[in-house]
């Protein structure tokens, strides 16, 4: 069973930064895409970031030049680098990973549980 462990959310100012984490566990035998979506009430899910095995990355336009998306390949871990904090940019991030647990079986996603961001003004 595959488990992805979300963490680093949390209240910032304006301005400020956080760093979360979310790291994959169980059985793996291979992971693909990893990033983060984030989700406000009565929204959809929207990507902001995301990050392939090979270290490609993509972003969503209201984050470039503010969040920075990493891995660890080693530990299964992706990270959100999160500076110059905004307001809007209080929502609930999840992580998610394209995981495969069995060389002959295709990836599928796995999410986190949801970490909250609040940004005070």
């Amino acid at each position: 069973q595959v488990q992805l462990v979300e963490s680093g959310g949390g209240l910032v100012q304006a301005g400020g930064s956080l760093r979360l984490s979310c790291a994959a566990s169980g059985t793996i035998f291979r992971i693909n895409d990893m990033g983060w979506y984030r989700q406000a009430p009565g929204k959809q899910r929207e990507l902001v970031a995301s990050i392939t095995s090979g270290g490609n990355t993509k972003y969503a336009d209201f984050v470039k030049g503010r969040f920075t998306i990493s891995r660890d390949n080693a530990k299964n871990t992706v990270y959100l680098q999160m500076n110059g904090l905004k307001p809007e940019d209080t929502v609930v991030y999840y992580c998610y990973a394209q995981i495969s647990v069995r060389r002959i079986l295709p990836s599928q996603d796995y999410w986190g549980q949801g970490t909250l961001v609040t940004v005070s003004s």
